[in-house]
């Protein structure tokens, strides 16, 4: 793989995939509604193989995904990494786990084996990786069976310069009373901090399960009682650091039942698929790419910067 230079201009694409299994037919029992895993395998590839097309289709330099299923009863254990870029094709790839728990025994039917995680790949050269935990929210047995959130963080090199790019790829709490959130957003902002410190270029980008800033007065959150969003806030990341988003189409909507872009009134979207960027990174254009929930419960989100 080709080394960066700098001044170059990246796209990065970011997608929560929902593991193949939350296409536009789904919704999720922890949402309001019913299912617990895809209705069938052929679901599951067929989601998939449409996921894999856009990446195609759009050929980022870089993809951040989330929600990707190694070995997981809920997606009839298919290694989805392999389904996406066989062996990574011509992509550097790393892999990290927030999600590994031999049985899951609830609800009915039980969600069962679980193996998950985040999934980077790069045309350009990935020096090292390292998984990064992020704290738990959760307390004895409930932890046992749910995410162990981290970030998953990328070095790239740089041409003819002791600089790197730190690439991370993340995933959020979800379904905590909100101090989780908090303290994971926290955590990514030291960390970052301390890697721009060093003169690196920083970027983070994902599923923050917090809505970004300006967002809600757009996609108001009429139901609460479902799902209580978290709120990013411009001041709660290290100074000259910027959130980076479109607003122009959600990049979430709420599993309470199928999508059904007619029926306003009882569901729900939001923008909580972003990026967090160093201050020596610019912005050339940042994309929701509106795929009307096709594949997954989130939209992709495409960012072009430049290394300045």
């Amino acid at each position: 793989d080709e080394m960066l230079e700098e001044g170059e201009e990246l796209t990065i694409l970011s997608w929560n995939i929902g593991y193949g299994g939350l296409g536009e037919a789904s919704d999720f029992f922890m949402d309001g509604g019913e299912n617990v895993r895809a209705a069938d395998k052929d679901q599951v590839n067929e989601n998939l193989a449409g996921i894999k097309k856009l990446l195609e289709k759009e050929n980022p330099d870089m993809i951040l995904l989330q929600e990707v299923d190694l070995d997981s009863t809920r997606t009839f254990g298919i290694d989805e990494t392999e389904s996406i870029f066989p062996t990574g094709g011509s992509f550097d790839t790393t892999f990290a786990k927030n999600f590994s728990v031999p049985f899951v025994p609830y609800p009915v039917p039980p969600i069962g084996h679980v193996e998950s995680g985040l999934y980077t790949l790069s045309a350009y050269e990935i020096d090292r990786a390292e998984r990064i935990s992020l704290p738990c929210p959760f307390s004895w047995p409930i932890r046992i069976a749910n995410l162990k959130r981290c970030l998953l963080v990328n070095y790239l090199p740089i041409e003819g310069s002791d600089r790197r790019l730190v690439l991370i790829d993340l995933h959020l709490e979800a379904y905590d009373s909100g101090e989780g959130k908090i303290a994971q957003t926290r955590q990514l902002s030291q960390f970052m901090d301390a890697e721009y410190r060093k003169g690196n270029y920083v970027i983070a980008g994902g599923d923050f399960n917090q809505v970004f800033p300006g967002t809600l007065a757009v996609y108001p959150n009429d139901h609460p009682d479902l799902w209580s969003v978290g709120a990013l806030e411009p001041d709660n990341v290290p100074v000259g650091f910027n959130y980076v988003f479109d607003k122009s189409a959600p990049t979430c909507r709420l599993l309470n039942q199928p999508y059904d872009p007619e029926d306003k009134e009882n569901t729900q979207y939001y923008v909580i698929d972003g990026f967090l960027i160093s201050p020596n990174v610019d912005v050339v254009a940042v994309k929701t790419l509106d795929m009307h929930f096709k594949y997954s419960d989130h939209n992709p989100v495409r960012l072009q910067v430049r290394l300045s």
